[in-house]
């Protein structure tokens, strides 16, 4: 199996005669954490909707594991194994922690148009639901009411939820936004924890979790993609030193 989970070719997306991204050549190599960093309106989450197929590309080629999966439709990349977690705390609040992950997991059961089966009928979940809860330490969590939950145990709990559509590439969309530093130092770590046997791409402003984390990362600007490297390459290169300007660039300085 090739080194390279997910690769873009000259990936583009226009709107109305402005192009949001551009002929973005994207390889992300398996096992790594990947972050896609720049300034903002530089085509981030555009990339990730033209990933998971919200969006339709105007031209160029998307492949996971050698597959071209440009025509393929969510539902369809989902179940090859590319699964996504939101900007926003995608969890259901009035349900119970334990009870949310179990969702997650209904879907390798083909079970997940039946919501609202017997609760004897879902507690062989259970075991892997308390596994993943694990995990992600929210053990001490799985009875909870999620929306009593603080908002970083909510993101930890998607990506719990994530986790159990047993996703071969992961992609993480401003993973920490909205974070105090505890919970953004917490969040962090457990994505350190979960990227075992796993490639994550991720979408991330605070330039100290990409700094301590990521294996690579691919910087866009104005839809195009500006640099590529370690850390410390891209860092340093001047062009997004510029392209983050005055306070970023001191953002980017200050993560070393």
């Amino acid at each position: 199996m090739s080194d390279v989970i997910l690769e873009t070719k000259h990936l583009t997306k226009e709107f109305k005669g402005f192009t949001a991204v551009n002929d973005v050549n994207l390889k992300v190599q398996r096992g790594h954490i990947h972050a896609l960093i720049g300034p903002n309106g530089a085509g981030k989450t555009t990339c990730f909707n033209l990933l998971t197929k919200f969006l339709v590309p105007t031209s160029g080629q998307i492949l996971f594991n050698g597959n071209d999966i440009t025509a393929a439709r969510p539902a369809q990349i989902a179940r090859m194994g590319v699964i996504r977690s939101f900007q926003i705390s995608a969890v259901f609040p009035h349900l119970t922690v334990l009870q949310n992950v179990r969702i997650g997991l209904q879907r390798q059961l083909g079970t997940s148009f039946f919501f609202w089966q017997s609760e004897r009928a879902l507690d062989r979940l259970n075991e892997r639901a308390m596994q993943l809860l694990a995990e992600v330490d929210l053990t001490e969590f799985a009875d909870t009411i999620t929306v009593d939950m603080p908002y970083g145990r909510k993101r930890a709990l998607e990506i719990a939820t994530t986790l159990a559509m047993e996703p071969e590439l992961m992609l993480l969309d401003e993973p920490t936004q909205g974070m105090g530093h505890e919970d953004v130092h917490r969040v962090t770590e457990l994505i350190k924890k979960v990227s075992a046997g796993r490639t994550i791409l991720m979408v991330e402003h605070n330039m100290k979790v990409v700094s301590g984390i990521c294996d690579k990362i691919s910087v866009l600007q104005r839809g195009a993609m500006l640099a590529e490297g370690s850390y410390a390459e891209v860092s340093t290169n001047p062009q997004v030193m510029e392209a983050y300007m005055g306070t970023e660039a001191k953002v980017l300085e200050g993560a070393h």
